[in-house]
């Protein structure tokens, strides 16, 4: 593996969403470099440091976050001459995210005052009173045609839905929740989910018009739900709560089908996988080797100190015997927002449309599962997230639940 020279980063970074360019953040400074040859390609000053970074669904633009300030502007890749700058005055700006056209910026003030959307067209703004989130609570439809907003007024809970093109309020809905969580249109942009606050465990599917489709409570008592995840094809719909289970719901009855429950401690009759990771000292023969005396000594001493006098390690997975216990944490009692539960799902397509498999992580033990199977593959290590791969498909899709 090589590895280029480091670059100097005091901020965020992230790459476009057409893998080309590469922007940093260094101090105040916007640095755009080019992917595959790391060249700078844009340099561009900011009046602050520069706390966030996103870039504009086509690449042409970039957002930085001025919070401190509080402020945003954006920059052009194609015209670096052309700038804009957002000061939402007295209100202060907490959030900025881009439109789904890349040509407009929606904005919430401090303390959810209200939603902002700016239009780099037209320089017109449209203001949506009481956001309920500051950096949640939007969601778009796939082909960016309409955003869901939850806003909050009189103690309950609203759904405002806005035409993109426009930026009018198409409809307005209130939804039977005590504090609202998020909001998430479905894949084929028929359903909008919403679910409460971890106080409640409440999911409500409604459709566009403000009918409730279905209210699911998988049961009353305990802390409810941590995350939720449709299937790209929107034939499921994932929900994981604090109880270390992830529960699959069909889209034609709305009714559970599948239930997926995490256990610590695995059991024979089990046909589980167990892997844990292990680091594996490379063994280097150097007896054939010319090496100054000097060369010798730093390799030996560098590698007493890691562990590895061999001159470095790899890390690979062995098999666990069961009975075995997962590691876990024992969440602060004194602490809100504990760490347990399915902290976050992906789902992705196995081999076919309709094999549709699930991944969540939470902060309690690892393990994998697939949705039409009870096979298991735990790792007996902490994860902090995971990802799926976009080139290469799993034959075994797995779900990775991890402390």
């Amino acid at each position: 593996m090589e590895f280029t020279e480091p670059y100097k980063q005091t901020g965020p970074c992230c790459f476009s969403p057409d893998a080309r360019f590469l922007a940093v953040a260094v101090d105040y400074r916007l640095v755009v470099r080019d992917v595959l040859s790391l060249k700078v390609v844009q340099l561009f000053s900011c009046v602050d440091k520069i706390s966030s970074l996103e870039w504009a669904p086509d690449s042409e633009y970039i957002l930085c976050g001025l919070y401190k300030r509080p402020m945003v502007q954006a920059w052009s890749l194609s015209q670096p001459d052309w700038t804009c700058k957002i000061d939402e005055g007295p209100a202060g700006i907490a959030y900025a995210r881009w439109s789904p056209d890349s040509r407009h910026i929606l904005t919430t003030s401090e303390f959810q005052l209200r939603l902002t959307v700016w239009s780099l067209v037209n320089t017109a703004c449209v203001h949506v009173q009481w956001p309920k989130h500051a950096s949640r609570g939007v969601s778009f439809t796939k082909d960016g045609k309409f955003a869901a907003i939850c806003t909050r007024r009189d103690c309950k809970d609203y759904i405002n839905l806005l035409s993109c093109h426009s930026w009018e309020i198409m409809s307005v809905f209130a939804v039977d929740t005590v504090d609202l969580a998020g909001v998430e249109w479905s894949p084929d942009d028929s359903a909008i989910v919403v679910w409460d606050s971890l106080l409640e465990y409440k999911v409500l599917i409604y459709s566009p018009d403000g009918r409730c489709l279905f209210k699911y409570l998988a049961y009353e008592s305990g802390l409810g739900v941590k995350s939720v995840a449709w299937s790209p094809c929107g034939q499921f719909l994932a929900v994981g709560s604090y109880d270390q289970a992830v529960r699959t719901l069909n889209h034609l009855t709305w009714k559970t089908f599948a239930e997926f429950t995490h256990t610590a401690s695995i059991r024979s009759p089990c046909n589980a996988a167990i892997f844990k990771e292990v680091d594996d000292p490379w063994q280097l023969d150097m007896s054939e080797l010319c090496l100054s005396e000097g060369f010798s000594r730093n390799m030996q001493d560098n590698g007493a100190e890691n562990g590895t006098e061999g001159g470095g390690s790899r890390v690979k997975y062995s098999v666990m015997d069961v009975p075995i216990t997962l590691p876990s944490t024992k969440p602060a009692t004194d602490k809100p927002n504990p760490k347990q539960g399915i902290g976050e799902l992906l789902l992705c397509f196995a081999t076919s449309a309709d094999a549709c498999c699930e991944s969540g992580v939470s902060w309690t033990k690892p393990a994998t599962q697939k949705l039409h199977s009870s096979r298991k593959t735990p790792l007996s290590h902490l994860i902090t997230c995971c990802s799926w791969s976009t080139e290469h498909v799993l034959s075994l899709p797995l779900e990775l639940i991890s402390l």
